[in-house]
């Protein structure tokens, strides 16, 4: 359906994997969801689900299954307002990701628009093209579609993104440029083995949910159609630090088919961990952070715990505070071009002993020394702003690091300094004046990227 002001996909398979009518959907799926509400175990602890991993067959072969993983988002949904989406290709071959020019997406339950905001976020990747071919009748991506209209607020965001041969970091690289906050969820659409005897699919289905648990990042076609999706994917959900949990696993044989030839469906979330088990990624960082500095100043270290997170790509800075709280040393990477376990200790290194605004640090600051590591998301531009108060409109203060750079002259400000600097206008000068600019100048050239980041002292 195309007007003068938008361009919709409409339902492909409305009728055939979902109800056509649209009382008849809603009937379907509400009832799926309860039903799923009281099957339901939240054990102690559990986090926010930030990524869930959905089935996408019919529904009265999968429905139920992915209902388990849409019914955990339940005391949550009111703050959702974006989703991620991420399927595999079934009819026409993609090299990298296709996003669609399609303004909104249609089903029988009425139409879920399209954010053009978050595709900003990743234009100009090599491994993002703009194809609508890819989406026309893919049914991965639009059977997840009802269960989110039932459950999110009206107005929530999609952002589908059809993948096909694109490896592991590619697909994390524009995850994390999506990741965002608690407003964003990230979806995976994937069955797992497709066509084997029942007994065959059950053993390999559960291999495959414990290699997924294990964030595996070399998942094979064969265990799970959505395997390339799924590989990126829980690279950004290991490098988040999340904690896997199993909703529900069976295959078309428990359900509507017979055992012959079965497909397996599962249901996974990976949570925001609770504070204990971010404690411990916290403390993992800081003691190598401590340990790095400890070392060059020939003083006893500190025991390191393992941690699944330290050999994933991470981007952190260190900040030092001496003993009155005036800044020691800040050290960081934007990017994340290292393993989190070598950049946090260069840059704690280089915090202590290399940032050119101080001398190097002595071993009789140490025990007053406070240490700061900021573990970064992945930065999202922001499309230009012709004015200052553009830019300023867009800034959310006391959760927004911003990059700013104008041709040869760049900065970044971590979060923390909304702390000194509370108002946009002030916060948005001294980034200004720090990147080597006027406090007053403004250029529609210049470009802002926002990041969230998790610090730990």
């Amino acid at each position: 359906m195309t007007t003068a002001s938008t361009h919709t996909r409409p339902a492909a398979v409305a009728g055939l994997f979902y109800p056509a009518a649209s009382a008849e959907l809603a009937r379907q799926v509400q009832a799926a969801l309860e039903a799923a509400a009281v099957r339901a175990v939240t054990p102690a602890g559990a986090g926010r689900p930030k990524l869930l991993i959905v089935p996408h067959a019919g529904y009265a072969y999968s429905g139920d299954v992915a209902a388990s993983a849409y019914a955990c988002l339940k005391p949550f949904a009111a703050q959702l307002r974006r989703v991620v989406l991420l399927a595999p290709v079934h009819r026409v071959p993609v090299r990298g990701l296709a996003v669609p020019t399609a303004d909104a997406f249609e089903t029988p339950l009425g139409r879920v628009p399209v954010d053009h905001a978050a595709l900003q976020a990743i234009t100009g990747l090599p491994q993002v093209q703009r194809d609508d071919r890819p989406h026309v009748h893919e049914h991965a991506l639009e059977v997840q579609l009802p269960f989110l209209q039932m459950l999110l607020p009206p107005g929530f965001s999609l952002l589908p993104l059809a993948v096909g041969d694109a490896n592991p970091g590619q697909v994390a690289q524009v995850v994390d440029r999506l990741w965002g906050g608690d407003e964003t969820l990230v979806l995976v659409s994937s069955d797992l083995s497709h066509y084997l005897p029942y007994a065959q699919a059950q053993a390999i289905d559960r291999r495959t949910v414990q290699r997924l648990t294990g964030f595996a990042t070399d998942i094979r076609p064969n265990e799970a159609c959505g395997a390339r999706a799924l590989n990126g994917a829980l690279q950004s959900a290991r490098q988040h630090g999340l904690k896997p949990r199993v909703l529900a696993l069976c295959n078309s044989g428990d359900t509507a088919g017979d055992r012959t030839r079965v497909v397996g469906y599962g249901a996974l979330a990976f949570e925001q961990p609770a504070a204990s088990t971010d404690d411990a990624l916290g403390t993992a960082l800081l003691t190598r952070a401590r340990n790095a500095i400890s070392n060059r100043l020939g003083l006893p270290t500190r025991p390191e715990a393992p941690h699944p997170a330290m050999a994933e790509p991470g981007a952190v800075f260190v900040t030092l505070h001496d003993a009155q709280g005036a800044l020691r040393g800040c050290i960081g990477h934007l990017e994340p071009g290292m393993s989190l376990e070598d950049s946090v200790r260069h840059n704690a290194a280089a915090a202590a002993f290399d940032d050119p605004r101080f001398a190097p640090l002595t071993a009789a600051e140490w025990p007053g020394l406070k240490l700061e590591v900021s573990l970064l998301g992945a930065a999202q531009p922001w499309p230009p702003a012709d004015t200052e108060a553009q830019a300023l409109a867009r800034l959310q203060p006391g959760q927004d690091g911003v990059i700013l750079q104008w041709r040869d002259h760049r900065a970044t400000f971590l979060p923390q300094v909304w702390e000194q600097l509370p108002a946009p206008a002030a916060f948005l000068a001294a980034l200004k004046r720090k990147a080597g600019l006027a406090t007053d100048f403004w250029a529609p050239d210049i470009r802002l990227a926002r990041y969230r980041v998790r610090s730990f002292e």
